[in-house]
């Protein structure tokens, strides 16, 4: 069966469009570009989109989505919950590195959409979902303080954004950023972490010295 007979979908048409885009860049790629590869007419994928700039958020929406299952796992998974918040932003700023050294048209036009606020919203509370969850979990387990899970969770978030944020890849390659990460995450973890009580052991952290990201793949 031919591109032209295989029926259109939205999903075809995404997948068509990340091609499209990985092959010409953000600043190039036209939507008669998505339905030249389809084998169809501009007016087609139209009716499926209704402009180009919808087009580029459901694109880079579904390739966001494609990297959040392993981090909802870390959110839910069994253990100390500093330990697992550092194992989260660990994951993600991974997961950030790498799409931004193997993807790098995808990722660019990530960055792009990222300037935009509701665009940029939508993949934060995402975010701040996910890190509210562990929080929540410290302040019920005593590792944390009484706090705010989703206050707290934009908070650590916007502390940390210089190290997942795109608009700040063009920093990820300097050593400094990761002792930078780790000077950072400890003040946040000793402003989250409940205050010993006399004879109380400490709290300890995982991965203490960020060494490098690892990768996580989706």
């Amino acid at each position: 069966m031919s591109p032209a007979d295989t029926p259109l979908t939205r999903d075809r048409i995404l997948v068509t469009a990340e091609e499209v885009i990985r092959r010409f860049g953000l600043a190039k790629a036209k939507v008669v570009d998505v339905a030249r590869a389809l084998g169809v007419s501009h007016a087609a994928v139209y009716r499926h989109v209704a402009t180009k700039a919808e087009l580029l958020d459901l694109v880079v929406g579904r390739w966001v989505e494609a990297t959040m299952p392993p981090l909802r796992a870390i959110a839910v998974q069994a253990g100390s919950a500093p330990r697992r918040l550092r194992q989260l932003f660990d994951a993600l700023i991974a997961v950030r590195r790498r799409q931004a050294d193997d993807d790098p048209e995808l990722f660019a036009t990530y960055r792009a959409l990222a300037a935009d606020a509701l665009f940029a919203a939508a993949c934060f509370d995402q975010l701040v979902e996910l890190v509210a969850i562990i929080i929540r979990s410290g302040v019920r387990e005593g590792t944390f303080r009484s706090v705010d899970p989703v206050a707290a969770g934009r908070a650590v978030l916007f502390a940390t954004s210089r190290f997942h944020h795109p608009a700040h890849s063009a920093e990820w390659a300097d050593p400094a950023t990761d002792v930078a990460y780790n000077d950072v995450w400890r003040l946040l973890i000793e402003g989250l972490c409940a205050a010993k009580r006399p004879g109380e052991g400490e709290v300890r952290v995982a991965n203490p010295a960020f060494s490098g990201p690892t990768r996580v793949r989706a």
